[in-house]
């Protein structure tokens, strides 16, 4: 493809590698639309850092950094490689935008980078670097972060931001009596970017309904603002249906620039 797509993908819980519900088949066939990418950059919040550190290792270690889910789910694999060069590249454009940046030679990916990709592009043939979240980022540096990204995608490269359109884990697998709260934020969310009402994402805390109670902490919305800032004016964005799972966690996943046939 001549320009890779920006994609906001929600990983929810760990247990979507195993559970694919809705989001797991569109991600898929998105992901038979991608030959031709030439790598795979993926920002992730379980992945926070002093500065911005840039993976480098020429394989990548699948990470699992979760704990009390099923046994199966510690067995799952996603072998990929690296892309040691074009990390170095990757590095370069985030000190020119302003980052203190670093390269890390053994860092693998997180569940956060595996498990949405296991589901995209399940068998690991284009190679992935990871970007990490620094600890101290807000919503404009999550932007700015995603815009000093934006020109690789004109090199082939994929930019994923992958967080949670809702993340409220006080709430996961628990009974409340009023769930619809997170359609609520979701559905607000959905307008905005349809609109690329990127000041009212930027404001959503105080904008939208419900927001601290959807992302009590913000690392998992960040990534839709890294995504958004990847995408150019001109990338028609699309929704990339995922229903809501546990009764408030939102699948729902964005792509700005996608494919016609996508």
């Amino acid at each position: 493809m001549s320009r890779p797509p920006a994609l906001f993908i929600s990983h929810g819980s760990p247990m979507f590698a195993l559970e694919p519900g809705l989001l797991g088949p569109n991600l898929a066939r998105l992901g038979q639309s991608l030959d031709g990418v030439r790598a795979i950059v993926v920002v992730s919040p379980h992945w926070q850092t002093r500065g911005v550190q840039v993976t480098t290792a020429p394989t990548l270690d699948t990470i699992h950094d979760f704990g009390g889910f099923p046994a199966p789910l510690y067995q799952l694999q996603y072998p990929v490689s690296g892309a040691p060069e074009l990390a170095q590249d990757v590095a370069r454009l985030l000190a020119d935008a302003g980052f203190a940046v670093a390269t890390n030679d053994h860092r693998g990916l997180d569940h956060g980078a595996w498990v949405p990709l296991r589901h995209l592009r399940p068998q690991g043939d284009i190679p992935v670097l990871q970007v990490s979240m620094p600890h101290d980022l807000d919503t404009e540096g999550a932007l700015r972060l995603g815009r000093a990204l934006a020109s690789l995608r004109e090199q082939g490269v994929l930019v994923i931001g992958s967080g949670s359109l809702t993340h409220n884990l006080y709430e996961f697998r628990q009974h409340i009596s009023d769930p619809e709260y997170a359609q609520a934020f979701a559905d607000w969310v959905r307008d905005a970017v349809a609109r690329r009402d990127v000041e009212s994402l930027v404001d959503y805390r105080r904008r939208a309904p419900y927001a601290e109670r959807a992302h009590p902490t913000e690392e998992h919305f960040l990534p839709l603002l890294v995504a958004l800032g990847a995408s150019n004016d001109d990338d028609a964005s699309a929704l990339i249906e995922g229903g809501m799972t546990y009764g408030t966690l939102s699948m729902d996943s964005f792509g700005w620039g996608l494919p016609a046939a996508a």
